[in-house]
């Protein structure tokens, strides 16, 4: 092999490498993003100077220093510039810590498929851009100076590439979809004894998912999607993966961000029944009206077949009225002085749970939970009006609900370190749930009550609104505020002054490990601290 192709390739090792880091960490944030190039590029476009600022200085350095070799084209200033910047990228690979992140890339399949694309595509460029500067004459000269140049430029590419990788095997990625989901939909359809639940809702679909497994295992083998799997590929990983004929009901969350989205979840389970647990300003930002979200959810119930059976909150203005749309089988919950087929009455609350009289038909049954706040209530609700359905018996349904455990991140009670209860309320946070958390936290005596939290998020044009009536809600709630992201605390901060809150009261904090720190100067034995929301590694500052 010529010696010169040789110095250039050993040049380049280091730098394959930095290309690999970055490409790691860009995948990561185009999987956080579901894959979805509008996505991708608007998260490329809020965080333009964290992603191409470095890269442009490096990048500059590297034309500007190369096009001054190349002006003196000597051997010995090539071959020094050629050593400056082996040895610069050996220097940022050495230096290169991965970022603390919330939830780690999965190298999933897909992943792989997308890294390969990304290598061929970066391969496939320099070798082009290579023969057409050296014309197959590998001598060390001024060419190899330009290559490096261009070489470099590659670094200010790298999310481009990614996001070329993910377009290119669209094709590949579609085609891989529609045979997993069709396999998934023929396995359900070939199980006739099987009964399916979907479970719907801008907040409270996963705890009520739980809790209804929970309550129907009293009599049934059931199978929950886990955790909180409620897209088409989460659902078809789990048919094809967990459920099996041994399972007598199938309970599934379903999630949406677009209208049809719930259309395509019924297409692959075909439930017989359907929950709607709560319509309220979720995901704006895709839905854009209330309305688009109301509709998506009420594709749940217009799936159900003439025999199914549907579930509303009764205390949902939105759910209340799409009741009235229905002419199937139907039951509405609630909680309040109201005529509801299933209700909770002298609801007692307490730091460590709840207690109330369920109420249905002809039966009244005291019950007791470990789950915090009334939002919990209409979640247990909810599970119930199903568990009648599947012919559970009063005590099975009490005995369910007192089995039920805390849902991890979604107001869940933790000891904290010297005496501090933590409440993890981390998981999504929404306009009404974080209204409800901040209901709690109020029913806690003793200590001071802090929140640490950077807000809501995908709210649409109503963000900064509803961020900042929170921040009214934390003045009223909390001895003191710790707000993560100097641009996300905006609203509430301005929340907070128009309540009067005192200032040194209020913390605003750069990260979640910053906000930790202040929060251990200022807790004492004895505090309650609420964590309300945790964004995604894509959402940070």
């Amino acid at each position: 092999m010529d010696y010169g192709f040789m110095i250039i390739l050993a040049a380049m090792v280091p730098f394959l490498i930095r290309q690999w880091q970055q490409y790691l960490k860009f995948i990561h944030m185009l999987q956080l993003e579901g894959y979805k190039n509008i996505q991708y590029i608007k998260w490329i476009n809020k965080n333009t100077s964290t992603v191409f600022l470095f890269n442009l200085f490096y990048s500059a350095v590297v034309v500007v220093l190369g096009y001054i070799v190349g002006i003196f084209g000597n051997i010995y200033i090539i071959y020094t510039f050629i050593a400056a910047w082996f040895a610069f990228n050996l220097l940022l690979v050495f230096r290169y810590k991965p970022e603390k992140v919330k939830k780690q890339l999965v190298f999933t399949a897909r992943v792989k498929r997308l890294l390969f694309t990304v290598w061929v595509l970066l391969i496939a460029f320099l070798a082009l851009f290579f023969m057409l500067l050296t014309q197959a004459n590998y001598v060390i000269n001024v060419n190899m100076v330009y290559f490096i140049i261009i070489a470099s430029i590659f670094n200010l590419l790298a999310p481009f590439i990614v996001l070329a990788a993910n377009t290119v095997n669209f094709p590949v990625e579609w085609a891989v979809k529609v045979y997993y989901f069709k396999s998934a939909q023929d396995k359900i359809k070939a199980m006739s004894g099987l009964k399916v639940v979907g479970i719907t809702g801008s907040y409270g679909k996963t705890s009520t998912k739980f809790i209804l497994g929970t309550i129907l295992s009293q009599k049934y083998n059931v199978l929950v999607t886990p955790e909180s799997y409620n897209t088409p590929m989460g659902i078809t990983k789990v048919i094809r993966e967990q459920l099996d004929e041994g399972h007598e009901i199938f309970v599934t969350e379903m999630g949406a961000r677009h209208i049809g989205d719930i259309k395509t979840l019924c297409d692959l389970v075909s439930p017989e029944v359907g929950i709607i647990t709560s319509i309220g300003p979720q995901h704006l930002e895709t839905f854009k009206t209330i309305e688009n979200i109301k509709n998506t959810k009420y594709e749940l119930i217009e799936c159900l077949p003439g025999s199914g059976f549907a579930v509303f909150n009764g205390n949902n203005e939105y759910c209340l009225k799409l009741a009235e749309n229905t002419d199937i089988d139907k039951t509405i919950f609630g909680t309040g002085n109201h005529d509801f087929d299933v209700k909770a009455e002298n609801i007692k609350f307490g730091a460590n749970g709840q207690e109330f009289d369920l109420v249905y038909a002809d039966n009244r049954i005291r019950c007791r939970t470990d789950l915090l706040g009334l939002h919990n209530i209409s979640n247990i609700l909810a599970a119930v009006c199903a568990a009648i359905h599947f012919e559970l018996s009063p005590e099975q349904i009490r005995e369910g609900i007192d089995k039920i455990q805390p849902i991890p991140h979604r107001l869940q009670l933790m000891k904290g370190n010297n005496g501090i209860t933590i409440i993890d309320d981390a998981f999504n946070s929404n306009p009404v749930g974080s209204k409800m958390a901040l209901d709690v936290l109020k029913e806690f005596e003793g200590g001071n009550k802090i929140i640490i939290t950077p807000g809501m998020v995908e709210l649409g044009q109503e963000e900064y609104e509803y961020n900042r009536q929170f921040g009214q809600y934390i003045a009223q709630a909390c001895d003191y505020a710790i707000l993560v992201g100097e641009n996300r605390s905006r609203p509430m901060l301005e929340g907070l002054k128009l309540s009067d809150y005192p200032q040194d009261r209020i913390f605003v904090v750069s990260s979640l490990d910053e906000a930790a720190q202040k929060l251990s100067t200022i807790a004492a034995p004895g505090d309650v601290v609420l964590f309300e929301n945790d964004l995604p590694d894509n959402y940070n500052e």
